[in-house]
């Protein structure tokens, strides 16, 4: 796992999952390559984005989805 420092300089197409809510309080995936995924906060596009391979992003993703992080 990396990071950067401005998500907002990366050329992706950002999204969420469509059960957020429309106060932008979720995170944003974005596909760098074939290889990686990245994640940023949506209330700050120009703030950091981690970058995981798809392993480690489906992992996050299924431990979200399990209320692992609660």
């Amino acid at each position: 796992m990396s990071h950067i420092d401005d998500a907002s300089t990366l050329q992706v197409s950002w999204w969420k999952s469509k059960a957020s809510g429309a106060v932008s309080d979720c995170v944003e995936f974005g596909i760098v390559d074939e290889e990686v995924v990245a994640v940023r906060d949506s209330k700050h596009p120009k703030g950091p984005a981690l970058l995981l391979s798809y392993s480690q992003a489906r992992a996050f993703v299924t431990a979200a989805c399990t209320g692992r992080f609660e």
